[in-house]
């Protein structure tokens, strides 16, 4: 993500390049650490020595960092007590979503031991001993109250373009306002390259929803 926070830098915007813990060995990553993190490193904004309009805050997120970036525009709604509940810095401005996987529950296999669902969020859907996935998986949480933008490659192998196209439908019925953009013959990884058309998609539509 440095490459695109540095774009979006020269072109005025103040660029916030979140991390958190990540799942895997020794990393310390899952439910509800990850969230934690990604609701931190977003309030943090209000301790920055910086002239920044914290009412226009827009996420923007790759592949499971889509996921992550969907979810913190859900946290205005989580209930009192849920992990990242009560945020500081809302998402107000949009978010955009790139190759996202945006339904925790899609793909079974995922969610089944040894499947980076699981690994996520430490349970099956079904074997969960709390809500979690009620309030992790931001396809259970529409409307999320904000402009969306959904780019996905339909030649993505990573993350199935149908997945965005699910999302936009049941977030559009939800009555959320988002934009669906498909670029032919294009994989996961290249959406997040600031030297190709496809970037350019996003920067277009940041420019648009935070407009004074």
């Amino acid at each position: 993500m440095r490459p695109i926070c540095a774009d979006l830098a020269r072109a005025g915007w103040a660029a916030w390049n979140v991390e958190y813990r990540r799942v895997g060995r020794g990393q310390g990553g899952g439910w509800p650490e990850t969230f934690l993190d990604v609701a931190a490193g977003i309030d943090a904004l209000t301790e920055v020595d910086a002239a920044l309009d914290l009412d226009r805050v827009a996420a923007i997120g790759h592949s499971a960092g889509g996921h992550l970036a969907l979810w913190a525009a859900t946290r205005r709604g989580l209930p009192d007590g849920a992990p990242g509940a009560r945020p500081r810095v809302p998402i107000g401005a949009g978010v955009a979503a790139l190759g996202a996987v945006s339904d925790l529950e899609a793909a079974p296999s995922l969610t089944e031991p040894g499947g980076a669902v699981h690994d996520l969020m430490h349970a099956s859907p079904a074997d969960a001993p709390d809500n979690r996935y009620e309030l992790a998986n931001p396809i259970r949480r529409l409307p999320l109250g904000s402009p969306v933008l959904l780019l996905h490659g339909d030649a993505d192998e990573t993350v199935p373009v149908r997945r965005s196209r699910e999302f936009a439908e049941r977030a559009r019925a939800a009555g959320d306002d988002v934009t669906l953009v498909e670029p032919l013959g294009v994989g996961h990884r290249p959406v997040i390259d600031p030297r190709r058309p496809e970037w350019r998609e996003v920067v277009e539509w940041l420019r648009a929803v935070s407009a004074p």
